[in-house]
Parts: C-alpha cells; sequence; structure tokens
C-alpha cells in the first residue's frame, strides 16, 4: 500500500476540550495516509510533526479554518489533537461530518 501526505495544522485548547479528551476516545487517521500536524488550521501553517500510518488520536477540541479535502470529504473542520497541533478533519474517521468534539475557545 502506497502512503500519502496530507496537510495537517494547530493551536491551544479550553479545559473543557482538555476534560473531553481526558475520556479516552480516540479516532483512527484514513488508512494509507501519513498526515501531517500543523500549527493552525491551515495548510499554510507549519508542520510541527507528521503521524505515522494507522495512527488513532484524540480530538481536544475543533475550529474551522481552510477548506480541505481528504479521503472522508471536504470541510473546514480542523482537530487540535495536542496545544499547538492541528490536522484536517478530513482525514479522521470519526463517523459524522460535523464537529465532534467542544469548539476550540483560543
Amino acid at each position: 500500500m502506497t502512503t500519502q501526505d496530507h496537510q495537517g495544522a494547530v493551536e491551544a485548547a479550553d479545559g473543557q476540550a482538555l476534560a473531553a479528551a481526558a475520556g479516552g476516545l480516540t479516532y483512527p487517521i484514513a488508512p494509507g495516509y501519513r498526515v501531517k500536524v500543523r500549527q493552525g488550521p491551515s495548510t499554510d501553517s507549519p508542520v510541527v510533526r507528521q503521524l505515522a500510518e494507522g495512527a488513532r488520536i484524540q480530538i481536544r477540541c475543533q475550529r474551522h479554518g481552510e477548506k480541505v479535502s481528504g479521503p472522508y470529504g471536504t470541510s473546514d473542520i480542523w482537530d487540535n489533537i495536542a496545544p499547538g497541533q492541528y490536522i484536517s478533519d478530513t482525514y479522521v474517521r470519526t463517523g459524522s461530518s460535523d464537529m465532534v468534539a467542544p469548539l476550540c475557545t483560543s
């Protein structure tokens, strides 16, 4: 199977989002992709790291940003996975085209 890179993103979350992530719920990254994690919700934001193929993530909070197309559709939702780290929700199998976590407040 070949891998494909994806454009990810980043920023900080509030206490409510941290509590939601503490529940341990994880979501799989689309098979065959190594997703770039970015500092902000845009493909223009600097890359801070790259997720391995088959990775699972916890979503601390979500925010609207650049519209991106990926294996799970087209969306402007970006998932905050750690302080200062975002990925496009179009590369995460959440089972929903809507937000599944609290809105990021900062």
